[in-house]
């Protein structure tokens, strides 16, 4: 028999060794024709049966749909995280993991009769329940499989030219799951349905890995929620991933657990902040990864894809309206909750005045209120744009630029400091001074007036143009470039009218705000005297005096 030719790379990859030359899932290559991930999911979507695997008869069956993604980590190879392959090559939620959150949600008494209990000796007497695991029940799955983990926590708020680059994942994308469960004993109705809610109530913790970034949750159960949902709206750039451009819930957390670490970084010493915002958002620590104390769900009612540009300048865009949901993974103290609650409502709230999530967060949707600068081809997407839908328009009130003053000074800062005194931590009027983005009063400047409409932007026309007599700061270290973030931000943030016992009243004016983390550089010292010596419309709001 002849040899085969080349039989070396005409191994699937799935049995291959996961070092360089034969098979890298994790690594993203720029500009490669081909991922080895790409190959990966080809060589192992085209093998599996075309029906999902089937539970026997004796199996009690429910349907959950999954809000985002959900992936169970098979931990077969190194470097990333790819799903369990069950029966007929489908991806699977092993049965043991399933027996496993069910008990994280039973009381003593459940846990003995439906998991089993330790006996004397050392042995298990084993419980009446067996689970079964869970599978998609149709063959969707197969779409979007490739995801993207990028952290940029350091590239983001600490140095704007750190290295950052995204690792390869893959994972389901929005796939509707049936769990089996079944006894060995003749269980009524009701206790079926009470079994049915104990599983409720743990898949409401998430389902798999990556729960606290927004993977994981069934469409319509509720975990324990810190706070009831926020309904927002917002528009902007889709994410850009291998499978095609995707909304990604996961934009919240980020964005929450980098203005946390601004906070803290403006508090306490650096280490101490990276620390604290471990705890609360998990991370890997110096030892061992930290689970952290909360968890993120958005559910999307209205989703709508879209196109902007065209040729080498169209990307994919989104406009979504939906809940955003702050959970808490495990049980605090009530003083705990209650400040754990307070300071994630107003993170939530600092992250809506000042900025907004996804892509372009720093800056306005020029759509929206610079479609001028469309006027000419080959312009680039910039910004994005997010609105509250409900009553949190009322809690934040931010009706003139001088209320951004009262919420960091009176409703910000106060709950953080709370927080951290809760976790041990001494405030010494030390803080993270090597970070970019540090909210300290000797780190950052906030300027605001009212615009009377979306046409009434002035500082939009600064980044694009000189701002006076020649001066400009496009292109500069404070707007950033190519490869660097800038250090300043730019918002919009819609104006409503407030009035005792009525519903806030939306109007046609906006809170025109700039956040600026001055640089030693000319052009920022040029800016910043230009703001307080030569124009009339912005008002310096934030710190009003440097008692912190």
């Amino acid at each position: 028999m002849p040899p085969i030719p080349d039989v070396i790379n005409k191994v699937p990859m799935m049995y291959r060794a996961q070092v360089d030359g034969r098979c890298q899932l994790q690594r993203l290559v720029p500009k490669a024709d081909e991922q080895h991930a790409q190959r990966w999911t080809k060589e192992w979507t085209e093998r599996t049966y075309p029906h999902a695997p089937q539970f026997g008869k004796e199996v009690q069956t429910r349907t959950y749909q999954i809000s985002w993604r959900f992936v169970t980590n098979a931990g077969q190879d190194d470097g990333i995280i790819r799903p369990v392959v069950g029966a007929k090559g489908w991806p699977f939620y092993p049965g043991s993991s399933m027996k496993g959150l069910f008990r994280s949600a039973c009381n003593s008494q459940q846990k003995r009769r439906y998991c089993g209990y330790e006996l004397a000796n050392g042995d298990m007497a084993p419980g009446i329940l067996r689970f079964h695991g869970g599978y998609p029940t149709n063959k969707k799955w197969v779409e979007k499989l490739l995801d993207l983990v990028h952290p940029q926590q350091d590239y983001q708020v600490k140095q704007g030219t750190a290295h950052h680059a995204a690792f390869m994942m893959i994972s389901l994308y929005q796939p509707e799951l049936v769990f089996g469960i079944s006894s060995t004993e003749d269980l009524s109705d009701q206790e079926w349905a009470e079994i049915w809610q104990i599983w409720e109530k743990a898949m409401a913790k998430g389902l798999g890995s990556r729960v606290c970034a927004g993977y994981g949750h069934p469409s319509n159960i509720s975990g324990d929620e810190l706070y009831p949902p926020h309904r927002i709206h917002g528009r902007g750039m889709a994410s850009k991933t291998l499978s095609g451009a995707e909304f990604r819930p996961n934009m919240f957390r980020a964005a929450i657990r980098g203005h946390a670490l601004r906070i803290f970084g403006g508090l306490v010493p650096a280490n101490i902040a990276e620390r604290e915002v471990d705890k609360l958002f998990g991370g890997l620590g110096h030892r061992e990864p930290i689970v952290g104390l909360i968890g993120m769900k958005f559910v999307a009612d209205n989703l709508t894809p879209g196109k902007h540009g065209h040729g080498h300048f169209e990307v994919r865009t989104y406009d979504v309206t939906g809940q955003l949901s702050w959970l808490l993974t495990r049980p605090l103290p009530d003083a705990h909750r209650e400040a754990l609650k307070n300071l994630i409502l107003r993170l939530n709230q600092f992250a809506m005045i000042l900025g907004g999530f996804g892509k372009s967060w720093r800056r306005i949707d020029h759509p929206l209120f610079f479609p001028e600068y469309y006027n000419k081809p080959n312009k680039s997407y910039i910004g994005c744009h997010w609105e509250w839908i409900d009553k949190f328009q009322r809690d934040v009130q931010i009706a003139a630029p001088k209320h951004l003053q009262q919420f960091m000074d009176t409703r910000l800062l106060p709950v953080a400091k709370e927080w951290l005194k809760l976790q041990g931590v001494t405030l010494n009027n030390q803080y993270a001074q090597e970070w970019r983005e540090t909210w300290h009063p000797t780190k950052v400047q906030v300027w605001g007036r009212i615009a009377q409409d979306e046409e009434d932007s002035i500082a939009v026309h600064w980044f694009h143009q000189s701002y006076s007599d020649g001066q400009s700061i496009k292109n500069t270290s404070l707007t950033g470039r190519l490869g660097t973030i800038g250090r300043i931000w730019h918002r919009m943030y819609p104006k409503f009218n407030f009035s005792q016992g009525d519903t806030p009243k939306r109007t046609k004016g906006y809170v025109e705000l700039i956040t600026i983390f001055p640089d030693q550089s000319p052009e920022c010292r040029q800016f910043l005297t230009f703001l307080q010596r030569e124009q009339q419309d912005f008002q310096k709001v934030w710190p009003v005096n440097k008692n912190y």
